[in-house]
């Protein structure tokens, strides 16, 4: 299990140069490598080598990267953000998450009553900017009742002026919008609708064919949330979203908690050459992520067992986990360093439009963490 502290935290307002057992930047995970902070910004990034002789230099044990940014978090620190749609119900669940080196999230909010939506992106818009909040993700309410996982059916519902009039208020204020949509439940031209907004459409809880998605993507769908699961599965005659997934080019997020897909299934995504740096993880994260062991879902009990999160028919609802977690998991799958912190910094940065923020150079030391055990690739 890797270890991964916040930079600023340890090394308390250094300025100077700053030298890492390695850094991770631009996909690569190299040694030798010196960062220079001034203002509490890395400013220059340069081999240790071409540094002039009897450079003071400050070494700290580990991987310096920049911090995980976190796609689809539900809950944490004993919040979950349908249950407590407010403002510091959402600093809270940032704060929580921010323990494990998550220094950008989007609060996501499932499949719920539209006060509750509208609530919760309210909450998210009143403290955008803060904690690391990027902006909100609305997984639901407009997916298919058949692949609806522990979403509440009651909630499900086309999409509708509700919703389109939330997302554009959102959206004049420039608040980054992800929003996780079955395509062959919204009406043609739709997605294309959302996408003029500035929305990123992901395809999710979703029973669609190969077809209904390439249909989608023409319409700008440009995303898979947690990939394999809550979605139609590949057969010998009908690819389903899985299939026509692992052949696009839209990024996919995954569960990496080691029960919602197995390992070897995370390994296939990676190996598949046009997924080369579309992959990303999420934590899929809920109130019991830095909290209690349990807590209520749509007032129901949701319990921790055994690693897992389930609801009283047993259905796996949301995850227990952390992007660090996520992180040393893929390690643990075999993954590469590289490619499992890309999976969880600047994939997810693009994904979202804002690639500066997995950017090393210029980022400020409080959106770094170093990294501790962990295996350094060859």
């Amino acid at each position: 299990m890797i270890s991964v502290s916040i930079l600023e935290e340890l090394i308390e307002g250094y300025e100077g140069w700053l030298k890492p057992e390695a850094v991770f930047q631009e996909d690569t995970v190299s040694g030798g490598i010196a960062l220079h902070l001034e203002n509490g910004t890395v400013d220059k990034i340069q081999p240790v080598v071409e540094l002039p002789y009897r450079t003071a230099l400050r070494s700290v044990p580990g991987v310096v990267s920049v911090g995980f940014i976190d796609l689809q978090v539900n809950g944490g620190g004993g919040v979950m953000l349908n249950n407590d749609p407010t403002a510091e119900g959402v600093l809270t669940i940032a704060r929580a998450h921010r323990l494990g080196g998550t220094v950008g999230l989007l609060p996501t909010v499932v499949t719920d009553r539209p006060e509750i939506i509208r609530q919760a992106a309210e909450a998210v818009l009143a403290v955008w900017g803060q904690e690391g909040v990027l902006g909100i993700h609305i997984e639901g309410p407009h997916i298919n009742p058949i692949r609806k996982g522990a979403h509440n059916p009651r909630f499900i519902r086309p999409l509708d002026c509700e919703t389109l009039d939330l997302i554009e208020s959102l959206r004049a204020c420039r608040l980054p919008v992800m929003l996780t949509l079955a395509p062959e439940m919204v009406a043609p031209g739709q997605i294309a609708e959302l996408v003029k907004m500035g929305v990123i459409v992901s395809a999710g809880h979703t029973d669609a064919t190969a077809d209904q998605v390439e249909t989608a993507i023409s319409e700008g769908l440009s995303c898979f949330t947690h990939l394999y699961n809550g979605m139609s599965q590949i057969t010998a005659r009908e690819p389903g979203v899985v299939g026509k997934a692992l052949i696009s080019d839209q990024p996919c997020g995954i569960i990496a908690d080691g029960y919602h897909v197995d390992k070897r299934v995370i390994q296939l995504a990676f190996v598949i050459p046009k997924r080369r740096g579309r992959i990303f993880v999420v934590s899929d994260a809920m109130a019991t992520w830095n909290g209690p062991d349990h807590f209520d879902l749509y007032g129901e009990p949701i319990k921790l067992s055994g690693g897992k999160l389930v609801n009283q028919e047993g259905v796996l609802s949301g995850a227990h986990i952390d992007m660090a977690r996520c992180v040393s998991n893929l390690l643990d799958f075999g993954i590469p360093a590289a490619e499992a912190l890309a999976a969880a910094t600047t994939v997810p940065a693009a994904t979202i439009g804002l690639p500066r923020i997995g950017t090393l150079l210029g980022a400020n030391q409080s959106s770094l963490v170093l990294i501790g055990q962990m295996p350094i690739d060859k």
